[in-house]
């Protein structure tokens, strides 16, 4: 009920398509009607994506692209419209640059975000400009600028997650303090905001119970395939689409 609940909410105000929705091309693949949904992030999101009409490629090759395939394969009268415009190797700094263009221009009915690694990252690196803080007050500068722009969109905030294999155990304390820091203010601020909080760390964590940590994540920070698995289902779950 629950999840009919947000498919009725969020689609209202839209018009249903009134037959199979054509897709021209992968480049902006809207058909008239229905719902608009857009990834953004770094490279976990990215998934290696391509920047043209390929529509073998155009949502990456990790969760974003699952959990598009499963909904679009699940309702294909829906006239559901995915974008993913993850950016590999992107700060919190670098989603205020491109937001014009890469979010609000294409009018997204959910958003969902993740970021947060990078921004730890710099900052191990021994940069000053990306402490939680600095985190903090763009991301929240972000998303009040989005919902300004875009008030009824449903947001679902990810994140940032790690697990002790390869640099990032190497340095396993730093980087647990940091991130730590930024999944609390990413949980924060998706109670601010009315946002769906996605809980990768904790889903990671458990996973640990069925294999070790290079299975699920194979630098401590990218995922392996199981691991894209294991994020689609959580964030379909957590969306309410299926």
């Amino acid at each position: 009920m629950l999840r009919r609940n947000f498919i009725q909410n969020i689609s209202a105000g839209i018009v249903s398509a009134a037959a199979f929705p054509g897709i021209s091309f992968a480049g902006n693949n809207s058909a008239p009607g229905g719902m608009t949904i857009l990834f953004q992030g770094d490279s976990i999101t990215d998934g290696n994506r391509t920047r043209n009409n390929d529509w073998n490629h155009v949502m990456g090759h990790g969760y974003a692209f699952i959990a598009a395939s499963r909904i679009w394969y699940d309702y294909p009268s829906k006239g559901f419209h995915f974008y993913n415009r993850g950016i590999s190797g992107n700060r919190i700094t670098h989603l205020e640059e491109r937001w014009q263009t890469d979010t609000l221009d294409l009018k997204p009915d959910l958003l969902s975000i993740l970021i947060g690694i990078n921004d730890t990252a710099w900052l191990i690196q021994g940069n000053t400009d990306a402490d939680a803080a600095f985190f903090e007050e763009h991301y929240r500068n972000l998303l009040q600028k989005t919902m300004v722009a875009l008030p009824a969109l449903k947001l679902m905030l990810a994140e940032p997650f790690i697990l002790p294999v390869g640099r990032v155990k190497e340095k396993w304390d730093t980087y647990f303090a940091e991130v730590s820091l930024r999944q609390q203010i990413v949980k924060k601020l998706a109670a601010e905001f009315g946002a769906v909080f996605i809980p990768y760390q904790a889903a990671f964590n458990d996973a640990l119970n069925r294999a070790p940590a290079e299975y699920w994540i194979w630098d401590g920070i990218h995922p392996m395939p199981a691991g894209h698995e294991l994020m689609a289902r959580l964030w379909l779950e957590k969306s309410g689409l299926l």
